[in-house]
C-alpha cells in the first residue's frame, strides 16, 4: 500500500487526508488526487465518504507555500485529465542517443524513493555557518535522469545551550535573534535557510543515474545562531519503498559558544557467516537512538566498515573466483565487462539494503555523518595482501567499483566515471595500470561532473592509490566552537609496507596548520582535535604471531593447503596465506608499519606543541574497546596536563559485528606492557574496566583492558560556558547503569589500590582518569556538564547480546586541555626528519 506524502509546511498531516482512502493526498495544492486514489474509489463504490468529493478551499493568505509546491512538483498529464490518469514528471527531452534514451514510467505518486535520506556534515564556514547535505536514491533513470524532487527545510525551534533536553516543538523556548547575512565563501547558487524565513526549498543535483537508480544530493547551509538549533526537512511527493523510514527527519546545529556533541562507531556490519539473529542484529542502534533522544548528537563520526561487503566472495559474483584452489590462477583471472557489472550490482544491492536496516537508517537521516573507509568497505583485507596478488585484475576492479559507491553513498560525491576492465585496453594501460575511461561505464547513464576541492572541502591525496586506483579523501572539518576534526583515509593509498604516502601527510600536515593558525587568529582557537585512524594505534604487539605466521615453517603448511585442503580457514581464500596476517598486517604496530607510526606520533605531537592542542585518536577494527594512550615516560615527572605527548587512542568496535572470543581479548590484556618509543614516549592501554557490563561476563577477572562485547562511544566537551552548578565533582559514588534485578551484583573487578597509582602508565595519569569506568562521571548523567574545557568520553557497552534494545553499562575518562610550556630541553623534534632510530622495545 502507498504511503500518503507529506504535508506542506503550514498544513496539518490530518487535514486533508481522507481516512477511508490512505491514497488521498495532504496537500491543498494539487488540483486533482491521484491515479492511485480514483482507483481505490472506483473500487469501494459504498463507502461511507465521498472519496471523489472536491476538499475544501484554501484558507491561508499566504501564497508562498503555493509557489514552493509548483515548483516541486512540476507535472503534466499522460491521459485525458480524469481522476484515472497517469502522470509523469517533466524532464528534460530525452536525447538521441541509440539505448542511452530513457523514457519514464507514469508515477503516479511520484518517484520512488529506495534509499534514504541520508544525512553527511561537510563542515562550518567562517565559524558561523553549517555545511551539509542529504542523498536520497530513487528507482529508475538512465543517460537523461528524472528532475530532482525539492527538499523542504524548516528551522523548529531553539533552546538554551545548557538545557541538553530533546525538542519536540517550536514552543520549546522563545525564538533568538536570526544569523548573520552569509559571506561570500558560499557559492552562488546555494540556498541559505535563515531563521526568520519560510520553508526553504532546495533543489536536488543529479550525482548518478542509471537504469536501476538516480543519486539526488542537496546542499544544505544553515547559519549558526546563539541557541541549540532544531531543523527538519522532507522530501515531499515521493514514494517510500522502506515502511519504517521517516518521512519527515529532523538534525540539531549547536550554539554558536559550543562544540558539538559526537559519537563514534565502527565495523557496523556482520562478517561472513555470522548468525546475525543470535546477536540481535542492529540492537546497539536503538541505544544510539535513546542518547540522541536525550541530548542530540550533532555528529556521527563513521570509523570504517560502515558496510560488510565481504559477502561477494561468497553468495556474491566473486564466488567463481574465490572458488578456484590455486592463488595463481586465481591471481590470473580476467575481470572483464560483464563481471564488473555484477560486482557493481552487487554493491549497489548491498548498500541499499544495508542502508534500509533499521534501526541504522532512521539514526542515518537524523544525526549528520563523517566517514572514512576501511577494508570491509571493499572486501576483508584488501591493501594488506602481498603487492603482486594486490595488483590482479579482480582486486583492481572491485576497488575501483566500492570506491564508487562509498563516495556516492558515504560522501554524496559524484563517482569518477572510470572503470577497470580487462576488456578495454586504455583502461588498463599506465605503468601500475591505472584505471581510464571505459565508454561501457557511462553507456545509459549520467554522471555528473566532479566537484572541485574546495567544494567538497576535503584534503585529496595528491596521487592515486596503488590498487584502488583513486586520490584519497580526507577530511577536516571544524565541529563547533573548540573542537576539529581530521579524518583520514588509511586504506586507499595502503599496501602491506605503507599506510599512507609521505606527499599525502605532509598534505595534511600543512592543512591542519593552517586551519589552527586561522582559527587562533579569528580570535576562536581550537582546544581539542580528533584524529580518525581506521585501526588502533596504541595497542599491544603481536609481532611474535606475525613471526610465526610469516615463517619459513609455513610453507609446507600452505602447501598441504593448495593441495589436499588441509588447514581449511586456517588459510584465506585469496592469496594462500595464512588468513589472520593479512589483518596483523593492517596494524599500525605490525613491524612493517614502525617506521612510518614513529613518524606520525612525532608529528602529531609537535603539532600539539605548536599549536597548544590536546590530540586524541580514534580507532575501530578490532571488534573490542579498549583505551590506549601515548605519554612522558613518568620518570620524567611531566605534569600530564602539560605534557604534548599524552594522547588518549580511544578504541571502539565493533557497533554491529560480533567481538572476538573472550580467550582472545584476554591474550590482548596479557601482552599489555609499557613500550617505550624513543627515550621520551611511552604507551600502554589503560585500565578502565572496573566491572562487567550489566553483572555479566564478558573476559576474565584479571583483564581490565580489553573489552570484547559490542559497543560505541560519545565525546562531549565540558563547555566552559556550562552552569557550574550542574558540573557535579566527577566521581559517580553509585553506578552509572542500573542493576538489572535478575542478574547478580556488579561486582567491582580491578584492584582498587591501582587506581591513583601514577608511577605505572597502565592506570590513571591524571584526574580526568581517576576512577575511569563505571564510576567516572562521564559515564553517568554528568557526561559533558563540567566547565573546564575537557573532553567527557563514555564507551557504552553492550550488556546482553540477546537483547534487542541494545542496553548498554557505560564507562568514561575525561581528556584535559593541554596548558604546554615550552620547556627549552623537551622541544619537539622535527616530525618530517626523525625518521632515524625507529626501533620500539617493550618495558
Amino acid at each position: 500500500m502507498a504511503t500518503p506524502p507529506s504535508h506542506l509546511p503550514g498544513e496539518t498531516p490530518d487535514s486533508n487526508v481522507n481516512e477511508n482512502n490512505p491514497y488521498a493526498s495532504s496537500s491543498q495544492w494539487r488540483h486533482q488526487e491521484s491515479s492511485a486514489f480514483a482507483r481505490y474509489a472506483g473500487a469501494h463504490p459504498h463507502s461511507h465518504s465521498p472519496l471523489g468529493a472536491p476538499r475544501d478551499g484554501v484558507s491561508s493568505g499566504s501564497t508562498g507555500a503555493l509557489a514552493d509546491f509548483f515548483n516541486a512538483n512540476r507535472i503534466e498529464t499522460a491521459g485525458n485529465g480524469n481522476g484515472g490518469a497517469a502522470h509523469v514528471p517533466i524532464v528534460v527531452p530525452a536525447q538521441e542517443n541509440g539505448d542511452a534514451t530513457q523514457k519514464l514510467e507514469a508515477q503516479a505518486d511520484g518517484l520512488e524513493v529506495v534509499c534514504g535520506p541520508l544525512l553527511n556534515y561537510r563542515g562550518m564556514v567562517d565559524n558561523r555557518i553549517w555545511r551539509g547535505s542529504a542523498l536520497i536514491v530513487v528507482k529508475g533513470g538512465g543517460k537523461v535522469p528524472p528532475a530532482a524532487p525539492a527538499l523542504l527545510l524548516r528551522r523548529v525551534s531553539a533552546v538554551s545551550p545548557h538545557s541538553f533536553v530533546a525538542m519536540s516543538g517550536p514552543d520549546a523556548t522563545p525564538e533568538v535573534e536570526s544569523p548573520p547575512q552569509i559571506s561570500g565563501a558560499i557559492t552562488a547558487n546555494t540556498i541559505v535557510a535563515h531563521s526568520e524565513s519560510p520553508p526553504t526549498v532546495i533543489q536536488g543535483s543529479c550525482l548518478n543515474s542509471d537504469p536501476r537508480c538516480t543519486f539526488f544530493q542537496y546542499d544544505i547551509v544553515v547559519g549558526i545562531e546563539d541557541a541549540e538549533v532544531k531543523w527538519e526537512y522532507t522530501v515531499p511527493d515521493v514514494r517510500y519503498s522502506s515502511d519504517t523510514k521517516p518521512r519527515q527527519n529532523s538534525f540539531f546545529v549547536p550554539a554558536i559558544t559550543e562544540s558539538m556533541r559526537s559519537m563514534f562507531f565502527s565495523c557496523n556490519g556482520f562478517s561472513v557467516g555470522t548468525d546475525e539473529a543470535a546477536w540481535s542484529h542492529l540492537a546497539l542502534w536503538n541505544d544510539v537512538i535513546r542518547r540522541h533522544n536525550e541530548a542530540p548528537f550533532h555528529v556521527m563520526i563513521g570509523g570504517g566498515d560502515q558496510i560488510y561487503n565481504d559477502g561477494i566472495r561468497v553468495d556474491g559474483p566473486l564466488r567463481v573466483w574465490t572458488d578456484i584452489g590455486n592463488p595463481r590462477k586465481r591471481g590470473k583471472f580476467p575481470f572483464p565487462d560483464n563481471l564488473r557489472q555484477e560486482c557493481d550490482n552487487y554493491y549497489l544491492e548491498n548498500y541499499i539494503s544495508w542502508y534500509n536496516r533499521e534501526p541504522f537508517a532512521s539514526a542515518n537521516g537524523q544525526i549528520p555523518q563523517l566517514n572514512i573507509w576501511d577494508d570491509h568497505d571493499i572486501i576483508d583485507g584488501f591493501g594488506s595482501y602481498t603487492d603482486h596478488f594486490m595488483k590482479c585484475d579482480v582486486f583492481r576492479g572491485i576497488g575501483g567499483t566500492a570506491h564508487k559507491y562509498y563516495l556516492l553513498f558515504q560522501h554524496h560525491l559524484p563517482p569518477p566515471p572510470l572503470t577497470y576492465t580487462t576488456d578495454v585496453v586504455e583502461t588498463t594501460l599506465g605503468g601500475d595500470a591505472r584505471q581510464g575511461f571505459d565508454p561501457k561505464q557511462v553507456e545509459n547513464a549520467f554522471v555528473a561532473p566532479q566537484r572541485t576541492t574546495q567544494e567538497i572541502g576535503y584534503i585529496v591525496g595528491p596521487k592515486p592509490g596503488p590498487y584502488v586506483a583513486e586520490h584519497s579523501l580526507n577530511l577536516y572539518a571544524r565541529l563547533g566552537a573548540r573542537l576539529a576534526f581530521l579524518g583520514i583515509d588509511a586504506r586507499t593509498e595502503r599496501t602491506r609496507h605503507q599506510i599512507n604516502y609521505p606527499e599525502t601527510y605532509e598534505l595534511l600536515f600543512d592543512k591542519l596548520s593552517a586551519e589552527l593558525v586561522a582559527a587562533k587568529e579569528s580570535g576562536q582557537p581550537i582546544s581539542h582535535l580528533l584524529i580518525l585512524l581506521g585501526v588502533p594505534i596504541a595497542y599491544p604487539r603481536l609481532t611474535w604471531l606475525e613471526n610465526i605466521f610469516s615463517s619459513p615453517i609455513m610453507g609446507p603448511m600452505k602447501f598441504l593447503n593448495r593441495r589436499f585442503g588441509f588447514g581449511g580457514s586456517f588459510f584465506n581464500k585469496f592469496d594462500g596465506s595464512v588468513d589472520l596476517l593479512d589483518d596483523l598486517d593492517d596494524h599500525w604496530t605490525a613491524r612493517t608499519h614502525k617506521a612510518e607510526r614513529k613518524y606520525l606520533i612525532n608529528s602529531l605531537q609537535n603539532i600539539s606543541a605548536t599549536h597548544n592542542l590536546r590530540i586524541t585518536i580514534l580507532s575501530g577494527d578490532v571488534h573490542l574497546a579498549a583505551v590506549g594512550r601515548f605519554y612522558s615516560d613518568v620518570k620524567r615527572g611531566v605534569d600530564p596536563l602539560a605534557d604534548q605527548r599524552y594522547m588518549a587512542n580511544i578504541i571502539s568496535s565493533a557497533i554491529v559485528n560480533k567481538p572476538p572470543p573472550a580467550p582472545v581479548a584476554n591474550l590482548l590484556a596479557h601482552r599489555n606492557k609499557i613500550h617505550h618509543m624513543g627515550h621520551k614516549t611511552d604507551e600502554t592501554l589503560l585500565s578502565f574496566f572496573d566491572k562487567q557490563p550489566g553483572g555479566k561476563k564478558k573476559a576474565g577477572k584479571n583483564n581490565f583492558v580489553t573489552m570484547p562485547s559490542r559497543n560505541y562511544a560519545m565525546i562531549t566537551e565540558n563547555s566552559p560556558t556550562n552552569d557550574p552548578e550542574l558540573a557535579g565533582d566527577g566521581i559517580v559514588t553509585e553506578p552509572a547503569q542500573q542493576q538489572d534485578p535478575n542478574q547478580p551484583p556488579v561486582e567491582e573487578t580491578r584492584p582498587k589500590s591501582h587506581h591513583s597509582s601514577k608511577s605505572d602508565g597502565r592506570f590513571a595519569l591524571h584526574d580526568g582518569e581517576e576512577n575511569a569506568g563505571t564510576r567516572h562521571k562521564a559515564a553517568s548523567s554528568q557526561h559533558g556538564k563540567g566547565t573546564d574545557g575537557s573532553l567527557d568520553i563514555c564507551i557504552r557497552v553492550e550488556i546482553d547480546q540477546h537483547d534487542a534494545q541494545g542496553k548498554t553499562q557505560g564507562y568514561g575518562l575525561t581528556v584535559p586541555v593541554l596548558r604546554y610550556v615550552a620547556r627549552p630541553a623537551s622541544s619537539s623534534a622535527s616530525s618530517s626528519s626523525s625518521q632515524s632510530g625507529q626501533s620500539e622495545h617493550q618495558g
